[in-house]
């Protein structure tokens, strides 16, 4: 399973804490380098992303419930607006081969080969991964991705924060 994570209110902060309830939930995580990247949607501060990886065997929904906790956890409520800056966001990236619509999310998420914030972190942690709709590798999409027009910009996370 894959899961992008973003902030831009006390966004080194909010990524720090989201790891960590993140982590003790899915003590196998392993935690993408994070890039900062300008707001998409809507104008304001700069966005902190990366992307996390885990494995687990709870369904769809139970998975969504937890990452909902780790949100409201870092000060996110249900009601925010959707178009708006937020504490922390965490959208599931791919769940295995899972395709097609579900309660709270679609799988593999459309972003997904469209936003370099998700594609380039996951492809530093997870490149031989096959797309489940596109049959290409995560590391192959990401290279034929135009990186030039979305630059990443690399930022650093407290060393304990982001170990993989």
């Amino acid at each position: 399973m894959y899961v992008a994570a973003g902030s831009n209110v006390s966004p080194v902060e909010s990524v720090v804490k989201a790891i960590g309830a993140l982590r003790q939930r899915f003590p196998d995580l392993v935690v993408s380098p994070a890039y900062a990247n300008p707001a998409a949607g809507f104008k304001g501060a700069d966005f902190i992303n990366l992307v996390v990886g885990f494995r687990t065997a709870l369904p769809l929904g139970a998975v969504l419930a937890e990452l909902q906790a780790v949100e409201a956890l870092c000060g996110r409520g249900r009601a925010d607006a959707k178009w708006a800056p937020r504490r922390m966001d965490l959208d599931v990236l791919l769940y295995g081969e899972l395709v097609g619509d579900f309660p709270g999310a679609k799988l593999p998420r459309p972003d997904l080969l469209t936003r370099a914030y998700m594609l380039g972190p996951m492809a530093a942690i997870a490149p031989h991964v096959v797309h489940p709709t596109r049959n290409r590798s995560i590391g192959e999409l990401w290279a034929a991705f135009d990186q030039q027009a979305h630059p990443l910009r690399r930022v650093s996370l407290p060393s304990d924060a982001s170990r993989q």
